[in-house]
């Protein structure tokens, strides 16, 4: 049987989006993120975050700066038994590059890493070009967590990250 995930846009849903975010005293998790890590790890998924980075492309913060934070957000929700299997990134501001979300790229290199069941798959962004690109990856349900009103492609809108576990 082929592997599931729940995908995770970073800023904005796994945590609070303050702009840019490379700080481990600016990093602050959204509510409701750890218990829904968890009840996916229950259920059998791994949990991968797919985020666009651009303030390295745009000199805001580096590499190393990144790397670090993410070390600091994966040992969070390890110590929460909320394992983080995986992080992709695209760093590029080049809405060309491929692995820039609304592309599918992130999305893609997850799946040949992991042998994922694309279809069997959730994730859950909060901009539509989280949406666009996990659809464009083949992933079966999208959820936008939002509590904007405008169209969306997503499975459905979500307003608390708990809608998303009934999904799973």
């Amino acid at each position: 049987m082929a592997a599931k995930a729940l995908f995770l846009d970073r800023d904005g849903v796994v945590n609070l989006d303050g702009g840019y975010v490379h700080r481990i005293e600016d990093f602050h998790l959204v509510p409701g993120i750890l218990d829904l890590c968890r009840r996916a790890k229950e259920k059998g998924y791994l949990v991968l975050v797919v985020t666009n980075q651009s303030g390295i492309g745009r000199g805001m913060f580096t590499e190393e700066d990144f790397t670090r934070l993410t070390e600091h957000m994966k040992d969070v929700f390890a110590a929460a038994g909320a394992e983080i299997a995986d992080v992709f990134h695209c760093p590029s501001v080049d809405d060309g590059h491929p692995d820039r979300k609304p592309n599918s790229g992130l999305f893609l290199k997850a799946r040949a890493a992991y042998g994922l069941d694309m279809a069997s798959c959730v994730s859950v962004g909060d901009r539509e070009r989280d949406i666009r690109a996990a659809l464009a990856a083949g992933v079966g349900r999208n959820f936008l967590f939002s509590t904007e009103d405008a169209p969306t492609l997503a499975t459905a809108r979500v307003k608390t990250l708990d809608e998303v576990a009934t999904w799973l």
